[in-house]
C-alpha cells in the first residue's frame, strides 16, 4: 500500500488542534469522592429522616434513643458506602487506564502517538489488530475489515473500500463504504485513513453524549416505600398533636401530655422502613456480587426481581462473538462439525479445508480464518493437507468487482504454483466458470446455509507450471471445493436460562443488529417464542402507538440500529412493563439507561456501557441474570415479610400508647419502653428477615404485577389483623390485671410489657413465612434468629429481675404464674395466623 506523498500534519499544526478541540477521548464519570459518595446516600430522603428522628430524640434529652438512632444510621451509611466503593473500585479495574496507541504520519513520518492525542486531519496507518482511534474516512486500504458489533451489533466485519471523494461522513453497518469509527476493531488487511471526528464528535461520543438526556428511574419498590413512610409520618404527627392535647385538656398535665405526644411518635414513625429497604438491597447486591455480578445502583437488585421483559442483545451475549466452522458442503454433501472441533472430517471435504486455511493469513486475525485454521489444526493435523512449510509468491486482494481473495503459494518439492482462494459464494462460482445449471444448484445450498444463520464462503484451488503469474484471478483455472459455513455459536447456558425465564413468567426479548435470518436461527437455538422476526425498517414505519401494540407479540428485532432500541425499551415501558435490557456495546447504552434495570456485560462490554447500566455481569453469562432474578425475588420477599412485622408490632406499641390516653388509664409504655421494643425490632426486620432463604418455587410464578403495590389491601388487611390481635391480648391483660384483679399499675404495666414481647417474638416466627407454618419454617435454618430470641430473653430477664433496670422501666417483680400468664398469652396472639396458613392449605 502506497503511503508516498502524504505527509500529515505538521507537529504545530498537530498541537493547535488538540488545543482547540481538546484530547479524544469520551467524558467519564469521574471518580466520587467519599465524601460525595456519603453526601449521596445522606441526600436519600428515608435518612434524612432517620436523621431528623434521631436529632428530634436528642434535643428532646432522650439520649439513648437519640444514639441508638444515630449509630444505625452511620452503620447503614457505612454498609452503602462501602458497597459503592467497592463497586467503584471494580469498575475502574475493568477499565482500561493506559490509553491505546495509534500510528500517524505527521511532517512526513511515521509515529506512534497515545490515542487520546490523535486530531482532526491526522493520517492514520491501519493495520489486522488495530483498534480505530477515531471517526475517519479511507485514504486507500488493501483487503480491510473492521468489526464494528460495539456499534453496531452486527458479528460479521465489515468490508471497507478507498473513499472516492469528500463527502460526509456515513453511520456505522454495511460493506463497501468507505468510513471507519472510533472503538472498531481492523481483523484484516491495512488501510490509511484521515481523521475527520474525535472525542465527543464522534459516532462512539455522540451516543455517549445522548445518555445525558437520560435519567435513571426510581424502582417501584423505592417509590412505594417512600410514600408509605409519608403517609405514616404524616399519621405519627398528627395523632401525636392529638395525644398531647387530650391529654393536656382532660388531665390539665401539659408536660405529662407532650411526653405521651413524643412517646406515641417514637412508636409510630416508620424508621424501620428505610432501614429494611437500605440494609435489604445492600446485604443483596453483596450477596449478588458473589455470583459475579456487580450491582452499580443497589435498588436495581428489587427491580430486577420484578422484571416482566428481559431485552437481550445477541452478539457477546447470547452468543460468544467469536466465529465457528459449523457445517461444510463438498462432495454432494453437507458435513456439520461438532461444537468442540473434535469431528472427524471424510476425505472429501479435506480440500474444502486446506485451501480455504490457505486461501487466509498463516497467522490470521480474521476471526473466521481464526475458526477455519482452529479446524483444520484439530482435525487434519499429520496429514498432508497442512503446510506450514510452503512459501507464500504472491496474493490477489479482494476488491469491489470480485469479492474473492487468492494467495499463490509454491512448495520445495513441486515446481507448480498452488493457488487457493475464497469468497463470496457468487464471486467463486464466477472464477470457476460453472455453467447456470451449477450455479443453480449450489445457489440453493447456499440459501440453505444462509437459511439456518450462517455466514457462508466459497473455497477452489487452481496450479500454474508458467513462470509468470497473470495479473488478475480471473486468468486462473480455478476448480470449485465447496462451501463453508460459520457460525457464532450459541452460549451452552443461554437456552436453559430462556427456559427459566420462561417459568418465571419473564418474556425474553433478542434486539439485534444482525440479519433477520440469522436472528430467526439464534432465537430457535436458545427456544425464543417467536411469531415473527421484526426488522428495523418495519421499525420505523410505525409510530409510538403502533410499536406499543406490535411489542405485545413480536420477540425478536433484527436489523435494529441504537435509537430504534431505544424506542423499543420505552414502548415497553409504555405498556407498563418492568425491562431489564442487557448489552456491550456503546450501541447499547441508551437503551441500558433507559430501562428500569440495564445489565452491561463486564468482560467485553464498553465503559460507556458499564457506566450507563445498573448492573454488570463480570463473567459475561447469561445465566448470571437469572441468578440475580431469583436473588431480586427472594429479596422482594423477604421486604415484604419484613414490612409485614413492622406493620403488625407497631399496631400494638402505638395502640399501647393511645388507649390509656383517650380511656384515662395510667400511662402504659413509657419512652424506654419503646427503646427497648426498637432493640428487638430493628435488628429481627433488618437481619432475622434478611437472612430467610427464598420460598419454594419462587422462580416458577409469574413476576409481581408491578401496577399493584407491594403491599395490597389484602396483605396490609392480614398485617394489622395480626397487630389488632396482639393489642386486644395485651390490653385484656393490663385491664384485668390493673382494674379487675387491682393490682398495682407497676405490675400491670410489667405484665402487658412482657406479653407484648413474648407476642413479638410470636410474630417474627410467623412472619418468616406466610405459606409454612412456625414448625414447618424451624426446619429451615436461620441463625440470626436465635440470636435475637437468646437476646431478647436474656434482657427481658435482667430488666425483669435486676432491682436497678426493673425500677427504670417502672415495673414490679413478676413470678412464675405470671410469666406462664405472659407466655400463654403472647402465642395466643398470633394463633389464628397460624391456623389460616393451615385452612388454606399453603402450609408445606
Amino acid at each position: 500500500m502506497d503511503i508516498n506523498g502524504i505527509s500529515g500534519l505538521s507537529t504545530a499544526e498537530a498541537g493547535l488542534r488538540l488545543a482547540r478541540d481538546g484530547y479524544n477521548e469520551l467524558p467519564s464519570a469521574s471518580r466520587r469522592s467519599s465524601l460525595e459518595l456519603a453526601l449521596e446516600v445522606v441526600r436519600e430522603p428515608m435518612l434524612l429522616l432517620l436523621v431528623a428522628c434521631g436529632a428530634i430524640y436528642l434535643a428532646l434529652g432522650d439520649r439513648q434513643e437519640a444514639l441508638m438512632l444515630l449509630a444505625f444510621v452511620f452503620l447503614v451509611m457505612g454498609i452503602t458506602l462501602y458497597q459503592e466503593r467497592k463497586t467503584e473500585r471494580a469498575l475502574e479495574a475493568l477499565r482500561d487506564l493506559s490509553s491505546p496507541r495509534a500510528l500517524v504520519i505527521r511532517y512526513g513520518q511515521q509515529m506512534r502517538i497515545p490515542g487520546r492525542e490523535v486530531v482532526r486531519g491526522d493520517v492514520l496507518l491501519l493495520a489486522e489488530g488495530d483498534r480505530v482511534p477515531a471517526d475517519a474516512a479511507l485514504i486507500s486500504c488493501l483487503n480491510l475489515s473492521v468489526d464494528e458489533s460495539l456499534l453496531t451489533g452486527e458479528s460479521v466485519p465489515a468490508r471497507k473500500a478507498a473513499c472516492e471523494d469528500g463527502g460526509e461522513m456515513g453511520r456505522p453497518g454495511g460493506d463497501g463504504l468507505p468510513f471507519i469509527f472510533s472503538g472498531s476493531l481492523v481483523v484484516q488487511g491495512q488501510g490509511v485513513a484521515r481523521v475527520v471526528a474525535v472525542g465527543e464528535q464522534t459516532e462512539m461520543g455522540r451516543i455517549g453524549q445522548a445518555l445525558k438526556a437520560l435519567e435513571p428511574e426510581d424502582t417501584p419498590l423505592k417509590k412505594e416505600t417512600r410514600r408509605m413512610v409519608r403517609n405514616l409520618t404524616a399519621l405519627g404527627l398528627l395523632l401525636c398533636a392529638v395525644v398531647v392535647a387530650v391529654y393536656g385538656l382532660t388531665r390539665e398535665d401539659w408536660l405529662n401530655g407532650f411526653l405521651a405526644g413524643i412517646t406515641l411518635a417514637m412508636a409510630i414513625l416508620p424508621e424501620e422502613f428505610p432501614v429494611v429497604l437500605t440494609i435489604f438491597l445492600a446485604l443483596g447486591a453483596w450477596r449478588i456480587s458473589r455470583n459475579r455480578v456487580l450491582t452499580r445502583r443497589v435498588p436495581a437488585v428489587e427491580a430486577l426481581g420484578a422484571a416482566t421483559v428481559l431485552c437481550t442483545d445477541k452478539t457477546g451475549t447470547i452468543t460468544f462473538n467469536r466465529m465457528e466452522v459449523h457445517r461444510i458442503y463438498a462432495g454432494g454433501r453437507f458435513f456439520d462439525l461438532k461444537p468442540s472441533g473434535e469431528s472427524t472430517l471424510p476425505e472429501e471435504v479435506h480440500e474444502a479445508v486446506e485451501f480455504g486455511i490457505l486461501a487466509g493469513q498463516r497467522d490470521p486475525f480474521n476471526p473466521m480464518e481464526k475458526a477455519l485454521k482452529k479446524v483444520g489444526q484439530s482435525t487434519l493435523n499429520n496429514t498432508e493437507h497442512l503446510h506450514d512449510d510452503w512459501e507464500l509468491v504472491k496474493e490477489y486482494p479482494l476488491s469491489e468487482e470480485l469479492l474473492a481473495m487468492s494467495r499463490v503459494w509454491r512448495s520445495r518439492r513441486r515446481e507448480e504454483y498452488v493457488i487457493a482462494s475464497k469468497g463470496s459464494p457468487e464471486a467463486i462460482f464466477d472464477l470457476c466458470h460453472l455453467d447456470a445449471g451449477q450455479i443453480r444448484d449450489l445457489s440453493a445450498r447456499v440459501e440453505e446455509m444462509a437459511g439456518d444463520g450462517l455466514r457462508v464462503l466459497g473455497v477452489a484451488r487452481s496450479s500454474l507450471l508458467a513462470a509468470a503469474l497473470p495479473g488478475e484471478q480471473h486468468e486462473f483455472g480455478f476448480e470449485f471445493l465447496g462451501l463453508l459455513g460459520f457460525q457464532d455459536p450459541v452460549r451452552p447456558t443461554v437456552a436453559p436460562s430462556v427456559k427459566e425465564c420462561y417459568d418465571a413468567g419473564i418474556r425474553v426479548v433478542m434486539i439485534t443488529g444482525d440479519h433477520p435470518a440469522t436472528a430467526a436461527n439464534i432465537a430457535a437455538q436458545i427456544g425464543l417464542h417467536r411469531e415473527a422476526v421484526v426488522t428495523g425498517p418495519e421499525l420505523d414505519g410505525m409510530d409510538d402507538r403502533e410499536l406499543q401494540m406490535k411489542v405485545r407479540e413480536a420477540n425478536v428485532f433484527a436489523r435494529v440500529v441504537p435509537e430504534q432500541k431505544l424506542r423499543l425499551v420505552n414502548a415497553f415501558k409504555a405498556n407498563g412493563e418492568i425491562v431489564a435490557m442487557t448489552g456491550d456495546g456503546v450501541n447499547d447504552a441508551p437503551a441500558l439507561k433507559a430501562a428500569h434495570i440495564g445489565i452491561a456485560m463486564g468482560g467485553r462490554g464498553t465503559d460507556v456501557a458499564r457506566e450507563s447500566a445498573s448492573m454488570v455481569l463480570l463473567d459475561d453469562d447469561f445465566s448470571s441474570i437469572v441468578q440475580a432474578v431469583r436473588m431480586g425475588r427472594r429479596i422482594f420477599d423477604n421486604i415484604r415479610k419484613a414490612m409485614a412485622y413492622i406493620f403488625a408490632i407497631h399496631v400494638p406499641i402505638a395502640g399501647m400508647s393511645l388507649m390509656p390516653v383517650l380511656l384515662g388509664w395510667p400511662l402504659v409504655l413509657l419512652p424506654v419502653h419503646i427503646a427497648f421494643l426498637e432493640l428487638i425490632i430493628d435488628p429481627a426486620c433488618s437481619v432475622v428477615f434478611e437472612a430467610e432463604a427464598e420460598e419454594a418455587g419462587v422462580m416458577k410464578r409469574p413476576p409481581r404485577d408491578p401496577s399493584r403495590p407491594m403491599f395490597n389491601r389484602r396483605a396490609i388487611g392480614l398485617a394489622v389483623l395480626q397487630g389488632l390481635s396482639v393489642l386486644l391480648i395485651v390490653a385484656t391483660v393490663f385491664y384485668i390485671d390493673m382494674f379487675i384483679v387491682g393490682h398495682g399499675q407497676m405490675e400491670a404495666r410489667a405484665l402487658a410489657f412482657t406479653t407484648l414481647v413474648v407476642a413479638n417474638l410470636g410474630l417474627i416466627l410467623t412472619n418468616r413465612s406466610w405459606s409454612r407454618t412456625i414448625p414447618q419454617t424451624l426446619r429451615t435454618p436461620n441463625p440470626a434468629l436465635w440470636w435475637i430470641v437468646g437476646g431478647t430473653l436474656a434482657l427481658l430477664g435482667l430488666v425483669l429481675y435486676s432491682p436497678f433496670l426493673r425500677d427504670l422501666f417502672h415495673f414490679q417483680r413478676l413470678h412464675g404464674p405470671d410469666l406462664a400468664i405472659c407466655l400463654g398469652a403472647g402465642a395466643l396472639s398470633i394463633l389464628w395466623f397460624e391456623g389460616l396458613k393451615m385452612v388454606n392449605g399453603r402450609g408445606g
